[in-house]
């Protein structure tokens, strides 16, 4: 399984270049790609932002080299130039939708720092003597939306409540509200404050398409009416032609196809991933107003601000203080397999570091095992053996951490995961014999 490696706060640091000069997409924890200082904001894969481009000029440009030019010719001066020049405009105007939709805030939900506080205790953790009871924020809330209940789950990694519609990314490790999908060939998530941008691409390269398909025709239709031949010899005649209609033509069942799958979800006020997990097959869609009302609210609301200011300044993070052993708080998934994935969730550093904080009592957080005189018996062999080899040999290389009475023994991570295993009953009968072994050595 792909762990995302923790961050690397001595880089930004220096990037930052002082305490006070940290700005908010330099210590990020999303995985997304920042340009301009934070001015534009994309995905972890924005490189195939560059073939989308690709697909898009290439095309145009073959188009008005080959085609455009010579429909200048054949047509007179004004609309000769004018077929050239409106594929040249609507070509731009689909780049900056491209750039509108890919490079802007989706609507990422800022992470919080700490979990909310939990509302109650769980009655079902065992609590030992002593010990502190731990607790357990509830996996799921309801809220009402138009009348009906839905319920909002919380997310383990942004420590949060997602709002309805929300989900969270794994590919850019956000959550994003009003979750459409990841579009791989824009780079970048849709959501609620890029929906719309996307869908005018979408449906504007549908248009361009249809656009350089027809004209290519036309260009192939002059030659015949020019040159009284056939249509196949008109086609060899313009190799350029024969290529921009089988491309065009194969991407408008693409591009056209998905502008219709969406004009669908927009009639009837779905997203994408709704769709896909049949969501409202069995029960009434709550956000559904009607189709007329579900058109305004995508293409005539206007767009929410960004929950995030990426350029403004942060403090550096202070270290994390010592978290005690005996209690605190729980996370939903907290002591089970982690079956909600969402769009394929990762494990994150912080949900390996709240497990290694709820082990055994004999490990402590500074990586040291506690081992007082006489209590090797409660280990394994393993163990037991190599502390002995290195008493009698003499070979203390952390001396200063062992003492005779009770210290704490520096000890390599396999030998931590060995002692982490170790039960209780073992640790009762082995301290017994430990304790009896050291008063012989004593005596």
């Amino acid at each position: 399984m792909y762990v995302v490696p923790p961050p690397q706060r001595s880089d930004l640091g220096s990037a930052g270049g002082g305490s006070g000069d940290l700005r908010v997409y330099q210590t990020w924890k999303g995985s997304n790609i920042f340009f301009l200082q934070g001015r534009f904001v994309f995905g972890p894969d924005v490189r195939s932002l560059a073939l989308t481009i690709f697909l898009i000029v290439a095309p145009v440009a073959v188009f008005c080299i080959f085609v455009g030019r010579k429909l200048m010719d054949d047509f007179s001066d004004h609309l000769g130039i004018s077929v050239t020049a409106v594929a040249v405009v609507f070509t731009i105007y689909v780049l900056v939708l491209l750039l509108l939709t890919s490079g802007r805030d989706p609507g990422i939900i800022p992470r919080n720092a700490h979990p909310p506080e939990p509302e109650g205790f769980d009655g079902n953790a065992d609590v030992g003597a002593g010990q502190t009871p731990q607790l357990r924020l509830p996996r799921f809330k309801e809220v009402e939306v138009n009348g009906a209940v839905v319920k909002i789950k919380y997310c383990d990694t942004c420590m949060l409540y997602r709002p309805p519609r929300c989900s969270h990314c794994s590919i850019c490790n956000n959550c994003v509200e009003r979750f459409d999908h990841h579009c791989p060939w824009v780079g970048q998530c849709i959501g609620l404050r890029n929906y719309r941008f996307f869908f005018m691409f979408v449906f504007s390269t549908t248009l361009l398409c249809i656009y350089v398909f027809a004209f290519c025709w036309v260009y192939i239709r002059r030659i015949m009416g020019s040159e009284n031949t056939s249509i196949w010899k008109a086609m060899i005649k313009t190799p350029a032609s024969i290529v921009l209609i089988i491309y065009t033509f194969i991407s408008m069942w693409f591009v056209g196809g998905l502008t219709a799958f969406h004009l669908y979800l927009i009639s009837t006020n779905q997203t994408t991933y709704e769709n896909f997990r049949y969501r409202y097959d069995r029960r009434t869609n709550p956000y559904n107003k009607g189709m007329i009302e579900n058109f305004k609210e995508i293409f005539c609301s206007s767009i929410p601000q960004s929950k995030n200011n990426f350029r403004a300044k942060v403090p550096r993070e202070p270290a994390l203080p010592t978290r005690p052993i005996g209690g605190g708080f729980m996370s939903p998934n907290m002591g089970k397999a982690v079956d909600d994935i969402e769009m394929g969730r990762k494990t994150v550093w912080g949900d390996m570091g709240t497990m290694a904080d709820h082990g055994e009592g004999q490990v402590t957080n500074n990586g040291r095992l506690n081992i007082k005189d006489g209590e090797l018996g409660e280990v394994s062999p393993d163990i037991r053996t190599a502390v002995e080899e290195g008493d009698r040999s003499g070979i203390h290389p952390r001396r200063s951490s062992w003492g005779r009475k009770s210290g704490s023994w520096e000890m390599s991570p396999e030998v931590l995961a060995l002692a982490a295993r170790v039960g209780e009953p073992n640790r009762a009968g082995g301290s017994s014999s430990g304790n009896l072994a050291t008063e012989n050595q004593h005596s």
